[in-house]
């Protein structure tokens, strides 16, 4: 099957190198017609699947994400990063790209050619994969085209730009057309080979979707339009039906050691370019609520340096200070490092992460003891991950279930999902951050007296980049700006002003705090 697989891909790469290199690449609509003599909807499948996972964990989403969420800083002896740490502004114009022209345009193709062919199971895919795309892209951009979008072939070249309120409510309704006609979907079918994520296995789809849809209506939960109540029901109903087994691809089936073919974290580090071994180095921030709350998933998620498990202070790249005392310049530590394999799994959603928002469902409902046992469920899950006992969850170890109060288990879920996240969906950890606040910052200003920081560290707490304390004023970065060709290509009077820096905040981020 592997290598049926990778002949599948490399007969996308042809069609890409051949239909997508116009000068109008960065467009969000494109002529279909390049397309027009491909009339099965699974040809498209792969690259679509594979495109849109590799984003998820690429140079923008995989990178800035882990930057952000403080799982990652850059080193003192290098500075591919540090504009990241700094919190400069950045667009993540490659990413808008990718998953505009590109994987929401295939699957846009595989939809049509699915509903010509009667191919339900193919479009129940594409639609799917569809909805968790723009939930991604309105994610990160905020307001965005959508309703107009993708329509080049109708002669609409300068779509619209729509709310993310408006995105998300078409989002759900598109979620219920799915699950309102499940039993039509289920009815279909998909070459195996051909689905990267599961194998052609319609049901596991269908759970797809309930998730997702469990997804959008807690991303919601600051918002006047979040209703607990109807969310807890909609989880009651499906409590059995959600996912079982994570949506990813498989790196053991379809990656290979050689260029282009291995999950994009490894590609970083690979043929010189050293970007693991170089530039990235642990964050204090995660690191330190790892190793001194003893919890074993630190020795499967960063490789110790001379001296073990070190991290360093979040952006402060330029220091030569001995901050821990130790007679070494803080410059001069051996500090632990993050390494990919070749064949690492590519996760789109994970079941640790659904259990996870069942637990706050619950929670916020006042149900602590249902809320435990998903709570749980998603910390032995991300332990089974890594390789190891969820000792952590026993009594008196730092992740046992012991809130009293709905945010006291909104706090402790959210710190945990924040452990769970590294190296899976870095840039997940950071949307779900900016909603429920957890981790909290800390305001410290490290640079003042970086000894001092050091002892009285606060382990548990996001603080602020030392080199971007002075950007965004002392607040910490939300979204990225937009691509400025969205913003000069489109005629529309809904074009949106750029933003101003890294600082603004997606419309559902409305909790206090920073």
């Amino acid at each position: 099957m592997k290598l049926k697989n990778i002949i599948y891909i490399l007969f996308i790469c042809i069609l890409t190198i051949t239909y997508g290199c116009e000068s109008d690449w960065m467009d969000v609509n494109h002529d279909p017609d390049s397309l027009g003599e491909i009339t099965d909807p699974e040809i498209l499948m792969p690259t679509a699947e594979v495109s849109l996972a590799n984003q998820l964990m690429g140079w923008d989403m995989g990178i800035t994400g882990a930057f952000w969420s403080q799982y990652f800083t850059q080193s003192h002896t290098a500075s591919q990063f540090r504009q990241i740490d700094q919190y400069y502004e950045t667009d993540f114009s490659g990413t808008y790209t990718e998953l505009t022209a590109g994987t929401l345009n295939d699957l846009a193709f595989m939809k049509d050619a699915a509903t010509k062919n009667d191919n339900v199971g193919s479009y129940l895919i594409a639609e799917a994969l569809s909805i968790y795309t723009w939930q991604v892209v309105t994610d990160t951009w905020g307001t965005v085209p959508y309703f107009e979008a993708l329509q080049g072939s109708t002669g609409i070249f300068s779509p619209n730009f729509d709310s993310g309120e408006s995105i998300y409510a078409d989002l759900l309704l598109r979620c219920d057309n799915l699950l309102d006609n499940a039993d039509i979907y289920l009815g279909g079918y998909v070459t195996p080979e051909k689905d990267f994520i599961y194998g052609g296995h319609l049901e596991d789809w269908i759970s797809f979707v309930k998730s997702l849809k469990l997804k959008l209506l807690l991303r919601q939960s600051e918002t006047s339009s979040y209703n607990n109540v109807e969310v807890l029901q909609f989880v009651e109903d499906n409590k059995a039906d959600f996912l079982t087994t994570s949506a990813m691809i498989d790196g053991d089936t379809y990656f290979e050691n050689k260029n282009g073919s291995r999950h994009p974290m490894a590609e970083f580090e690979m043929d010189g370019a050293g970007y693991f071994t170089t530039n990235v180095i642990a964050s204090k921030t995660f690191l330190d609520y790892l190793r001194l709350n003893g919890d074993t998933r630190l020795a499967s998620i960063f490789i110790p340096g001379e001296n073990g498990q070190v991290g360093a202070f979040q952006g402060d790249f330029f220091s030569d200070e001995d901050s821990d005392g130790n007679g070494t310049p803080d410059d001069e530590e051996s500090y632990s490092t993050c390494e990919f394999s070749f064949n690492d799994n590519l996760y789109l959603m994970t079941t640790w992460e659904i259990n996870f928002y069942i637990a706050e469902v619950y929670s916020r409902a006042n149900d602590l003891v249902t809320a435990q046992e998903y709570y749980e469920n998603a910390v032995s899950e991300s332990c089974d991950f890594h390789g190891v006992d969820a000792d952590m969850l026993g009594s008196g170890e730092y992740a046992e279930w012991v809130p009293t109060t709905t945010e006291e288990a909104i706090h402790l879920i959210g710190m945990q999902k924040w452990v769970a996240y590294a190296k899976t969906q870095h840039w997940e950890a950071f949307l779900e951050r900016n909603r429920t606040k957890y981790p909290s910052v800390n305001e410290i200003d490290i640079a003042s007296d970086r000894q001092s920081a050091f002892i009285n560290f606060p382990v548990g707490q996001f603080v602020i980049s030392v080199n971007g304390r002075a950007k965004l004023n002392g607040n910490l970065p939300s979204s990225p700006t937009y691509p400025q060709s969205i913003l000069t290509r489109n005629n529309s009077e809904t074009v949106p002003g750029q933003k101003s820096d890294v600082g603004e905040k997606i419309w559902w981020d409305q909790k206090q705090g920073k």
